[in-house]
């Protein structure tokens, strides 16, 4: 079950927060837990096994941790056991058949690939896990003593198949007393519907302009075609990740907590170092927090800076799926974060925007190839083509035609991308007093037309479910 789904919409959502909204308070968390286990249930039944006992494994690790605290031997190996375990867990589900794949390919052996369906949202909810035993460790947090309160944290449906990756001290708090007031359920749902608008309305129409292109024979593409298709899918992406983020936030608030945010504007950025503090802004806490500084971070010289680096690149790759690409991926950005921490940085300071914003979002776009296709002699075709290497026409009939198709789509787009519209929204509410009723309007709007786009349902993915 997704978000962007009209069972979900007018069903799921309805039926839960009717339920948790008649509870009395001390059973909201047992209601959270309890229909949080059913929207995971929905579409993977066997698996909710494996998030119940990663759930009650890292709750009595958390608790084992402290009880022996002054066994220091006795409750680091509690740590590391538990850190193995869910290591462990991860790589079997996830990495397994990609590790057996290339053993195969290396040594020329023939040993079966398992075909493991990639449980949902596990490598959200193993990260969550595991960071909450490390801040036990660390004596960051008091161990969670009610299981149905840790639960909640671990499965908390909203934000459970794609983040926000949320650390247990960040809505420890909120576990015990949190407040729910009609004014934040009404930002919540103005934040869900935003979210809804731009996963189905913005994401969705123009991914199926790259679906067009990518399914397009590489010696086919022309450098407009290969353009257009890769500007789509770098919005598309945002689009998808940041709406759905969006609307975990929004459902969240809805049911009283405060989730943090994900993306910041990242494609305005005007270096990849802060593209990267835009995007995806938990998941790079979260390796900043439990592997780069724990590793020593950059105070035990520039060599071993440089190897953390290498580490927190390699697994960002990693995280995001198994298969050479994501590592390559990770790895070109952890090299260019490095030149620009070595070097680059320092140099930019002094260029205009107007040149480190195209300088960084050229080697976004050119990461998004290699993020996208699977095959390196693939992707690297597909930059061939971009930049007309290789004897590629410069356009064709095609091109043209969905250049004039998604020109406008684009334009809404690139200004939704950025901060404009938000500023233009708030000047209006400033000098006009009836912005704040039109604003609504065009929710209601985005509201009607996303739900009446979901109706025909032809194109909904969504991109990180494979996460």
């Amino acid at each position: 079950m997704v978000f962007s789904s009209l069972i979900f919409l007018f069903h799921f959502l309805p039926a839960a927060l009717f339920i948790y909204f008649v509870s009395p308070k001390k059973l909201k968390n047992t209601i959270l837990f309890a229909m949080s286990l059913i929207f995971y249930a929905w579409g993977e039944p066997v698996y909710i096994i494996l998030m119940i006992f990663s759930t009650i494994f890292d709750y009595v690790n958390g608790l084992l941790v402290v009880k022996y605290r002054h066994h220091k031997w006795l409750a680091r190996a509690i740590f590391i056991a538990s850190i193995c375990g869910n290591v462990a867990i991860l790589g079997f589900f996830k990495y397994v058949g990609f590790l057996v794949q290339t053993i195969n390919e290396c040594f020329g052996m023939q040993m079966q690939v398992p075909d493991l369906p990639l449980p949902i949202g596990i490598s959200f909810y193993t990260f969550q896990t595991m960071s909450y035993v490390a801040d036990v460790y660390l004596g960051k947090v008091s161990p969670q003593c009610n299981m149905i309160a840790f639960g909640t944290y671990v499965a908390m449906f909203p934000q459970l198949v794609a983040g926000p990756i949320v650390k247990y001290g960040d809505i420890a708090s909120q576990l015990v007393s949190r407040t729910i007031s009609l004014e934040k359920f009404g930002e919540g749902t103005l934040l869900f519907i935003r979210g809804l608008a731009k996963k189905v309305l913005l994401a969705n129409n123009i991914g199926m302009l790259w679906s067009s292109v990518k399914s397009t024979p590489l010696e086919e593409l022309t450098v407009l075609s290969a353009w257009l298709g890769i500007l789509a899918f770098t919005l598309q992406i945002y689009f998808d990740f940041s709406g759905y983020s969006d609307m975990a936030r929004g459902l969240g608030k809805m049911f009283g907590f405060d989730l943090p945010i994900n993306f910041r504007h990242p494609y305005i950025s005007t270096s990849v170092t802060e593209f990267w503090r835009r995007w995806h802004i938990t998941l790079g806490f979260w390796f900043r927090e439990y592997v780069y500084i724990p590793l020593g971070g950059n105070r035990h010289g520039l060599r071993k800076q440089l190897r953390n680096l290498f580490v927190v690149w390699f697994l960002t790759g990693l995280w995001h799926g198994a298969s050479w690409n994501f590592i390559i991926w990770g790895l070109y950005f952890g090299f260019i974060i490095t030149m620009e921490k070595l070097f680059l940085l320092e140099q930019m300071a002094r260029w205009p925007r107007w040149i480190s914003r195209p300088y960084t979002l050229m080697i976004v776009i050119v990461g998004w190839v290699l993020f996208e296709y699977e095959h390196m002699s693939s992707g690297l075709a597909f930059i061939a083509a971009m930049f007309g290497f290789g004897g590629h026409d410069w356009m064709d009939t095609q091109a043209l035609y969905n250049l004039r198709t998604y020109g406008g789509l684009f334009i809404l787009l690139i200004i939704c991308a950025t901060p404009f519209a938000r500023k233009l929204i708030e000047l209006a509410e400033a000098r006009w007093k009836h912005t704040s009723v039109i604003v609504a309007a065009c929710y209601m709007v985005g509201l009607v037309l996303a739900t009446s786009y979901l109706v025909d349902e032809s194109y909904n993915p969504f991109l990180y479910f494979r996460f």
